[in-house]
């Protein structure tokens, strides 16, 4: 029968840690940008033409803040995919330690 053990437990370990940091830090930047946070301007991917083409020029800007927001929150969600897959491997590096060969 195949096993669905792929990573040892260390780097199962190591995958959960990074992904419990990954969606803290993800999740608390998408509610930054959310909330269109002044610091993060740099990062919202915006260009000039973007600001002369607008009537309403906050309102461009303000749903690119929302665009990177949902990017985030994607990235989060992704990285707690990854952890999930990384405490499946843990529980069965676990399982494997009692098993007889």
């Amino acid at each position: 029968m195949p096993s669905l053990l792929f990573c040892g437990p260390k780097m199962a370990a190591c995958g959960i840690v990074l992904s419990i940091w990954g969606v803290i830090m993800l999740s608390m930047l998408g509610i930054f940008f959310c909330a269109k946070s002044a610091v993060l301007i740099e990062d919202v991917p915006f260009t000039e033409e973007d600001i002369r083409e607008d009537k309403n020029p906050p309102q461009i800007i303000y749903g690119l803040y929302n665009q990177v927001g949902i990017n985030c929150f994607i990235a989060a969600a992704i990285y707690v995919g990854v952890g999930a897959v990384s405490l499946c491997q843990v529980r069965l590096n676990k399982r494997q330690e009692y098993m007889v060969t």
